[in-house]
């Protein structure tokens, strides 16, 4: 056996990493925030950060792209609360005492937590993992009181539990709920047939053209069908405050259910065999029903075939009815979509897409009325009433993207265009509308008047793109005319401050600009976000979340978004952190982490407009490279990486050379700053950074001396449909596809890589296949190098003891091989 293979024997166990970084991984994680409906109370809803490796062990089947945690039947690994505390929002806008949520288990993992359309309850689901309890694992409904915080199962019977594969549940009204269960009458799950009854075969006699990305996890045989009916299949029951249920239809695989605005029906989404072996569940034979809330069949919408013939290439759809749901701003009025090129993206057409709308009980003969005919592809539709909806339609192909002002209820009055920009130029980004509450609960575009003013205005939540940083802003827009007035943006000299949505009463039809009230949350290069209520007409704002900093070891460190050029004249952008207490002239330079992930632009003046603050917040996610600022290390983070294809050149035609070119660049310019040593520069990224890493430690191994690649591609010809953004297939652009796989190029690394991946990834062109060849690959060729496959892991790393043990292989990595620059006695240039 050789060295490598000896050294992965004797090692065993995870690891922990230095106390300084296994504190920042450790750092509790935020609450999430849910509004009430009213806007009168806010849940804290609290969650872990990582998940015990443990939850990841769990039993898990993998069917048709499915994921599903076979002992609670719903999807596996899902997050979860640890518990709900409810504050009021007083009349000085600051937060009342918490009141906790109680009565439910100790240990108890909280999911689905939902607000009665009233305010007064709230719902979730509530697992207990119990050894001798088999039942305890699976998820039962509870309903607490908002005022008081008592909660308790919706029913007496433990045997009433959820089916949350797919969906969980729905509030109908303020006392009812359609909820999907696992059927009663259901046993133990299918057994395997030692011998199979014949072989497997698949045909494609009628020489269709199928095309797919290679994707993984899908059904089989027949065996795996009836796996898939076993798990998947639900019950929907409705379920009443006063604990009894009732069936709603009979047992199917229902994926979503959705209450009309009015309370009066649900319109249904089911899948049904017969299934395919050739593509996802998400694409099977879909059926679409309207039904009354007490149960009743009112008609099928639509009843598709498997969609396996979508072609790969990007605004490619389903034939068929699509993007079926209820108009937001009428009792019961259904839309949705229908594409006019057969789906197919590839095809000329004008229109492209008819969007349709219709009651929901139509009258006999009444056909569907058209809203609008689109010659993009339909993105999506925000409603407000007869007088206004916004429809946006784009287009991957030319970066087009359109914003059309419909008048749902005048067909007199013609659509038209609001905004047509290339959605590449982000500083065109006027923003979207903000949204309010209606009586009945759904969300519509906010109506604001002003005093002593008959207009009609919208406003609108930019993200604030500027050659200086992000700054948020709002702007009153009027609709008729499309002026605009700015009437609040964010501090730029300190702080980075988002509108998140707009608190008042439920029901308002338009509301008073002087009333105006805004939830923001508020943060600045050391202070954490914290949540404030912005108050017209003086704007006051008034804090009402005081979260400690979670890493204070790391509170003054220093940040500073940096500007230089590539050697095209392009400018770039990266984000530079330094230690804390670091002081150039006594330090000098620093060894240096560059995190980044590559982009593909269709031109150069998108490519080099700045994105992101200087003011945001350091927030670190558990494998952040950030970490390691408490191993006095710079971080260069998110270096602007562009791959550009102008004109009839698509982006990768030179993608290496680009990205080099890109990568010299930053480099360079740290150097330049003093604050990094060139001998001394690591090179790491997770996914398509991870494919970056490979790449530049083959073709700029002037510039690193070692890298870590997380969870990467290195083999595109894998993937002969397509990958990332490329939509040509291996046959159309085999150079490129070679070109780009970085185990082509395994001969040229001869600098230290460590490379890690979660061995149950099952991401489409990232399976552990894709890490354990390269890793091959670069044994064969003597490369200085490690591979991690980390138990149970699929692409994102979420158990802490992997997370753990990724800090701790991730800085053994650079204490050896760049601190300590051993691995040839020379590091960079």
């Amino acid at each position: 056996m050789g060295t490598a293979g000896a050294e992965s024997v004797q090692e065993s166990g995870f690891q922990l990493p230095a106390p300084e970084l296994r504190e920042i991984v450790d750092a509790p994680a935020l609450p999430s925030l849910s509004f009430s409906p009213q806007r009168d109370k806010i849940l804290f809803l609290k969650r872990s950060s990582l998940l015990p490796l443990v939850e990841l062990a769990r039993p898990e089947e993998k069917l048709a792209s499915a994921k599903i945690d076979v002992k609670c039947n719903a999807k596996s690994r899902m997050p979860f609360f640890t518990g709900i505390g409810i504050h009021r929002l007083l009349p000085d806008d600051s937060l009342g005492p918490e009141k906790e949520v109680h009565g439910y288990p100790d240990g108890a993992k909280i999911n689905f937590v939902s607000w009665s359309p009233d305010g007064k309850r709230i719902a979730f689901s509530v697992r207990v993992d119990e050894e001798d309890n088999v039942s305890s694992c699976k998820l039962r409904v509870w309903i607490a009181d908002a005022e008081t915080g008592e909660a308790k199962p919706l029913f007496e019977s433990p045997d009433i539990c959820l089916n949350a594969v797919f969906g969980s549940f729905v509030w109908v009204n303020n006392s009812t709920l359609l909820i999907f269960t696992i059927p009663l009458s259901r046993r133990d799950p299918p057994k395997k047939t030692m011998v199979p009854l014949g072989p497997k075969i698949q045909s494609n006699e009628q020489k269709n053209i199928i095309i797919s990305r290679m994707t993984d996890n899908l059904l089989k045989d027949e065996y795996d069908e009836s796996l898939f009916d076993y798990y998947t299949t639900a019950q929907l029951v409705l379920g009443s405050l006063d604990g009894t249920a009732k069936d709603f239809g009979t047992p199917a695989v229902y994926t979503t259910v959705e209450p009309s605005p009015d309370q009066k029906y649900v319109l249904i989404t089911s899948i049904h065999r017969p299934y395919s072996y050739k593509v996802p569940c998400a694409r099977f034979s879909q059926k679409v029903q309207v039904w009354t809330t007490d149960g009743k069949l009112v008609r099928e919408l639509c009843d598709l075939p498997p969609a396996e013939d979508i072609p790969v290439c990007y605004n490619s759809v389903r034939e068929g009815m699509r993007s079926i749901s209820w108009r937001a701003d009428k009792p019961s009025t259904l839309y949705w979509v229908e594409a006019q090129d057969r789906g197919d993206a590839n095809v000329e057409v004008s229109p492209r897409d008819i969007i349709y709308t219709q009651p929901a009980e139509p009258a006999e003969g009444e056909k569907p009325e058209i809203l609008h005919k689109l010659d993009l592809r339909f993105r999506s539709v925000s409603w407000c009433d007869d007088s206004l909806a916004l429809v946006n339609e784009t287009w991957y192909k030319t970066s087009q993207t359109r914003t059309w002002l419909v008048c749902p209820g005048s067909k007199d009055v013609a659509p038209r265009v609001l905004f047509d920009r290339v959605f590449e130029n982000v500083y065109s980004d006027p923003g979207s509308p903000m949204m309010t509450r209606t009586s009945t609960g759904t969300n519509v575009i906010a109506k604001i008047k002003k005093e002593n003013d008959e207009q009609i205005y919208i406003l609108l939540n930019g993200r604030g793109f500027t050659p200086e940083g992000n700054i948020p802003f709002l702007d009153l827009f009027d609709i008729n005319t499309g002026s605009k007035e700015r009437i609040w943006e964010s501090n730029k000299e300190k702080y980075f401050e988002t509108a998140v949505a707009l608190v008042f009463g439920q029901g308002e039809e338009d509301i008073n600009l002087n009333q105006l009230k805004i939830l923001t949350s508020k943060e600045s290069k050391t202070e954490i976000t914290q949540y404030h209520i912005l108050s017209w007409p003086l704007k006051k704002s008034s804090q009402i979340t005081n979260f400690p900093h979670p890493y204070p070891t790391l509170a003054s460190l220093q940040k500073e978004m940096i500007k230089y050029q590539r050697k095209d004249g392009v400018p770039l952008t990266a984000t530079l952190y330094l230690p804390p207490g670091y002081d150039q002239s006594k330090d000098g330079p620093l060894p240096c982490l560059f995190w980044a992930y590559p982009e593909d632009y269709k031109s150069k003046d998108a490519a080099g407009q700045v994105r992101g603050s200087p003011n945001e917040f350091s927030g670190m996610t558990p494998t952040s490279s950030l970490i390691f600022l408490a191993r006095r290390f710079a971080v260069l983070a998110g270096p602007s990486i562009p791959i550009i294809g102008e004109g009839d050149k698509l982006p990768n035609d030179r993608f290496v050379e680009q990205l080099v070119s890109s990568a010299e660049a930053a480099v360079e310019e740290v150097v330049r700053r003093g604050v990094a040593d060139p001998s001394r520069i690591a090179v790491g990224g997770h996914s398509y950074g991870a494919f970056m890493t490979a790449h530049l430690l083959a073709h700029a191994p002037h510039l690193f001396c070692c890298g870590i690649a997380r969870s990467g591609s290195y083999n595109k010809t894998l993937t002969p449909f397509g990958f990332q953004t490329e939509f040509r297939t291996l046959w159309e652009a085999t150079n490129v596809y070679t070109e780009m796989s970085p185990i082509t190029h395994a001969n040229k690394i001869k600098k230290p890589i460590l490379i890690i991946h979660g061995e149950v990834d099952d991401k489409v062109g990232l399976f552990p296949m894709q890490a354990e060849r390269f890793f091959d690959a670069l044994k064969g060729h003597g490369a200085l190098s490690r591979l991690v496959l980390l138990p149970f892991e699929h692409h994102v790393y979420a158990a802490r003891e992997n997370v753990m043990h990724v800090i701790w292989e991730t800085d053994r990595w650079l204490q050896k091989y760049c601190l300590s620059n051993t691995s040839d006695g020379k590091c960079g240039a």
